[in-house]
């Protein structure tokens, strides 16, 4: 559930904190967050509306000037059930704060190198994170198509794999390509020394 710009600054001001929305079926839980160009909103409620029961406060609620001009818009798109939706501005976006948090204790460490582990046994085409961060600490800012056909994978599966990393604050997108963030080196560091200790123990 997106929202058009001229909508972002009343969502963050706390003005707008309803909308109106047809879908063919609910496409959010309240309580649950949701990502937006300008951070994050929490919906606390979902239910399923008629049109003649929307008053002049929900258009101003959903950022409109007036009843007519919620339903004139809503008129675009006559498909679905029409759900009403209130929610709250709830901040950043947890993975800028997270991108950065590069101080991290020995149980981070093990807990993102488990996570990793996880993402590479569920892997249909094999392990590929410590690659991945490889490949995108070498090749910053490069388009995802080059690096994709570096990993040996179409751009829609690469591009995939880069949003787990995302998820869990390692890599950051940039207008053209991706990069490292702080956590995401620190985490690279430990793999190198896990690399590098390995290959001097004794080979059996």
């Amino acid at each position: 559930m997106l929202f058009k710009a001229r909508f972002h600054r009343g969502i963050i001001d706390g003005s707008i904190t309803r909308t109106f929305r047809r879908w063919k079926r609910l496409q959010v839980t309240p309580g649950n967050r949701y990502r937006q160009p300008f951070g994050e909103i929490e919906v606390a409620s979902a239910e399923r509306v008629h049109e003649r029961s929307i008053t002049e406060r929900d258009a101003e609620l959903a950022g409109y000037g007036s009843r007519s001009d919620l339903l004139a818009e809503l008129a675009k798109y006559r498909e679905g059930t029409l759900y009403r939706i209130d929610f709250r501005f709830a901040g950043a976006d947890r993975r800028v704060a997270l991108r950065q948090k590069d101080d991290l204790s020995e149980a981070d460490l093990d807990a993102l190198l488990r996570r990793l582990d996880r993402l590479d046994r569920a892997s249909s085409h094999g392990p590929w994170t410590r690659q991945a961060l490889e490949l995108i600490d070498r090749n910053p800012a490069v388009v995802s198509t080059v690096l994709a056909a570096q990993m040996g994978l179409d751009r829609s599966t690469f591009k995939a794999d880069i949003r787990k990393l995302k998820e869990s604050g390692l890599t950051e997108s940039l207008e053209v390509g991706y990069r490292l963030s702080p956590r995401g080196k620190r985490l690279l560091e430990r793999l190198r020394i896990l690399e590098a200790n390995r290959a001097k123990q004794p080979q059996q």
